[in-house]
């Protein structure tokens, strides 16, 4: 997640979504508790958030005073309190989460993105500016998803500024809906955000080109965006190949990842002894493991490759997003 360029929230930001957010945390994040404990003693079959939440243990929420103190510490360099602000906070995430579920990404990967967000928060957090930690991560965490989601499930990726604009408009929106019980038009969101209404028409036609990336390319097809485009990084084989200075570091970096980890990327994105992009079928098919395995695959090593690459003062991002 590129932090950079993203701007953090004004106070008048801060202001608004502490009203509309911070009362109900704790309320939210208690009242997943009290399920999972009454879903146990039951023996009911716990769901995914639930099981998220037992591994994570029922770290409370801390109060403002608390939320002071330690993000003091932080600001100091303190480990020990960067921790407990991080894992007092694992709650507020999956009370935010759940509203981005079924939108294109599993429960865990928004999860994990969410938790960026939350990380991110506790080292910008600035206590003095006399708001709430759970308002200021909720703002983060919001836009670290947001901009996962639509990154993962468009074919083209768009600009940040676009995305942040766009989520601007599309929750103006379910605000007007929500007031009104119809669906709002562009005049509405116009003066709703006090925005020109030929700028909002224009970032809202960007959002017709959203598709799920589990969704069939063709009514008679099993086969997704996901078995025919890169994953969410948007990796370009052909830009790599074009360098081959860049090659030859490349091949090199991933022998620093294991052999199956390795194989996948090689085979996804036509790197080394294979010449041609295959699908996750495709690969699934020759290495013996089903579509979603290699998925996974793939995301871990894209991962672990982006750490090597930054040690090396690559990013991912810089060397293989060529569509944005």
């Amino acid at each position: 997640m590129d932090f950079d360029s993203l701007e953090g929230p004004d106070d008048e930001e801060l202001a608004k979504d502490e009203a509309a957010f911070a009362e109900s945390a704790q309320e939210e994040v208690k009242g997943e508790e009290i399920s999972y404990r009454s879903k146990l003693v039951k023996g009911v079959a716990l769901d995914p958030t639930q099981i998220y939440l037992h591994e994570i243990g029922f770290n409370p929420l801390l109060t403002h005073e608390e939320e002071i103190h330690y993000g003091r510490l932080t600001l100091k360099g303190d480990a020990a309190a960067r921790k407990k602000m991080i894992e007092s906070n694992l709650r507020l995430v999956v009370k935010i989460v759940r509203r981005y579920i079924n939108r294109g990404m599993s429960f865990l990967d928004l999860i994990e993105e969410g938790n960026l967000g939350l990380m991110h928060a506790v080292e910008k957090f600035d206590p003095e500016r006399g708001f709430r930690f759970s308002t200021y991560a909720t703002w983060w965490i919001r836009q670290t998803i947001e901009r996962a989601i639509m990154n993962q499930t468009r074919t083209i990726r768009l600009p940040v500024h676009i995305i942040k604009e766009l989520n601007t408009y599309l929750r103006a929106a379910k605000e007007l809906e929500k007031q009104a019980g119809l669906n709002a038009s562009p005049e509405q969101i116009a003066e709703l955000v006090d925005k020109p209404l030929e700028d909002v028409r224009k970032i809202l036609n960007f959002n017709d080109t959203v598709s799920s990336i589990d969704s069939p390319l063709a009514t008679d097809s099993t086969k997704t965006l996901l078995d025919v485009v890169a994953d969410e990084h948007h990796l370009d084989p052909e830009g790599i190949l074009g360098d081959e200075n860049l090659q030859e570091h490349l091949t090199e970096w991933l022998k620093e990842l294991d052999e199956r980890h390795r194989e996948v990327i090689m085979r996804r994105f036509g790197v080394g002894d294979y010449d041609e992009k295959q699908t996750l079928e495709e690969v699934g098919a020759a290495i013996g493991l089903t579509r979603e395995r290699v998925r996974q695959l793939q995301v871990d090593a894209l991962h672990e490759l982006r750490g090597i690459l930054e040690r090396n003062g690559l990013s991912l991002d810089t060397l293989f997003d060529h569509e944005e």
